[in-house]
């Protein structure tokens, strides 16, 4: 019998051990990448003082990575930033995401029935990361930049997506995920969160009262897929005195609806 015909570009041997398949300097170079990418503009002696490495084998990577296009340089200040080559690679990962075109319509809609920013957001490792957002034309806004990341107990959003999972899958975030108190009204007990995620899935819509900043509220739904699992959250947020108690289920209303339109576009059924 002629040997099993191995497909091409795959290794002869794989076993899905993806700690056994490292590149040990690539993977230290990804370390820098996200380091100034945390950073925004960093000198050279910044990241390596971050990453407690010497400066000339982080200049050697951001050196590569100026060649790609990938980081940049300003010569009068030294600082180095992101490149273009970076955010166009990662722009992909939102471009094969049709969530995030099927939510901007109804974004825009929220943002001008409510007058506050209305925000997209996914979960990836136990965070909450903002894809997409439509802002608000106040002066005083809440701003998350594509990318940025947010706890999933002290977010609008995180609560929401939260609220959809199996209990398997909450006793695993439970497990892995410490509830860090950002304000006196964070969320920091097991037992309450779960408490909170009962009253969300009654209600429809998940508030983060104040939880991670105070003077910030965010009221968010959960958007499911075409099997009903949550994919991504939709939310609006800005100052509290802009989102009063007296306010909060009226609204709420608004983006469970929103949150049911968009998941209605993706196939999900209720």
């Amino acid at each position: 019998m002629p040997p099993t015909q191995r497909s091409r570009g795959r290794p002869k041997r794989f076993d899905g051990n993806d700690s056994q398949n490292v590149i040990q300097s690539l993977d230290r170079a990804i370390d820098v990448l996200e380091t100034l990418a945390a950073g925004g503009t960093m000198t050279l002696s910044q990241i390596a003082t971050a990453m407690d490495q010497s400066p000339a084998t982080i200049y050697r990577v951001l050196s590569t990575f100026r060649l790609r296009a990938m980081a940049e340089v300003n010569p009068a200040t030294q600082e180095w930033s992101i490149g273009a080559e970076a955010f166009r690679i990662g722009a992909t990962f939102l471009r094969r995401t049709n969530v995030i075109a099927r939510a901007m319509p109804v974004m825009q809609r929220l943002r001008d029935d409510t007058g506050e920013t209305s925000n997209l957001a996914i979960e990836r490792d136990n965070l909450i990361i903002f894809v997409s957002q439509v802002e608000t034309h106040q002066s005083i806004r809440a701003f998350f930049s594509p990318g940025t990341q947010a706890p999933m107990h002290a977010s609008g959003i995180g609560k929401a997506l939260l609220s959809r999972y199996s209990e398997d899958r909450i006793n695993q975030f439970l497990a892995n995920t410490p509830l860090t108190p950002f304000t006196n009204q964070t969320i920091t007990s097991a037992e309450r969160l779960r408490q909170e995620l009962a009253t969300i899935r009654a209600q429809g819509y998940a508030l983060d009262d104040e939880e991670k900043a105070i003077g910030m509220r965010c009221i968010a739904a959960p958007i499911l897929n075409f099997h009903g699992e949550a994919v991504a959250g939709i939310s609006i947020s800005g100052p509290s005195h802009r989102l009063p108690e007296n306010k909060v289920e009226l609204i709420g209303g608004w983006i469970k609806a929103a949150g049911e339109e968009v998941s209605r576009s993706l196939g999900a059924e209720f």
